[in-house]
């Protein structure tokens, strides 16, 4: 029997999805929003594992029956862990287990580190590039320099030493973190 151990992440790593996390409780009371960490994996169509098809998030204007979506495809899809995911303006569905849920999350944070692939990096950002809705932003782990995109189109680069802004007024203070 083989185990399998995902690989652990680094003390920095740790710290910034922790501030990040610390201040759901803050984003909760504020506003109707839903967080998800890397324990709870987000789905999309298509396979990373066959090199002609074109991965996407799903987009629920094209779900008829969202009910069944949530029953019976969620977890037939294939996913990806991001660091941190929040909900906010966009729909969200997870299933039963609460280990999936799909969408176009608001924002999707990615810690990058040194096991992080090319290819990986490559295949998550075209995946979250496919939801023109979905803000998605790439800290390197040994910098202070958040990439930022919406959709496809690059946002103006943010920076942990400053208040970092979703582009839909989403405030995060990381400046104690910042190196």
């Amino acid at each position: 029997m083989d185990i399998y151990m995902p690989m652990s992440t680094t003390r920095r790593h740790n710290k910034i999805i922790n501030e990040f996390v610390s201040m759901r409780e803050n984003l909760n009371k504020a506003e109707n929003i839903d967080i998800f960490t890397s324990d709870c994996a987000l789905a999309h169509w298509g396979s990373k594992r066959k090199s002609n098809d074109i991965c996407k998030l799903v987009d629920f204007d094209l779900i008829e029956d969202r009910e069944y979506f949530k029953k019976r495809t969620i977890n037939q899809l294939e996913y990806v862990q991001p660091d941190y995911m929040l909900f906010k303006n966009n729909i969200s569905l997870v299933n039963e287990f609460e280990t999936i849920t799909a969408g176009f999350p608001d924002l999707v944070i990615e810690i990058w580190s040194d096991s992080n692939s090319e290819a990986e990096k490559k295949f998550k950002f075209d995946l979250y590039s496919s939801g023109s809705t979905c803000e998605h932003w790439y800290i390197t782990q040994d910098s202070n320099n958040v990439e930022c995109f919406m959709g496809e189109n690059r946002l103006n680069g943010q920076n942990l030493k400053n208040i970092l802004t979703t582009d839909n007024g989403i405030k995060f203070d990381l400046r104690r973190i910042a190196i």
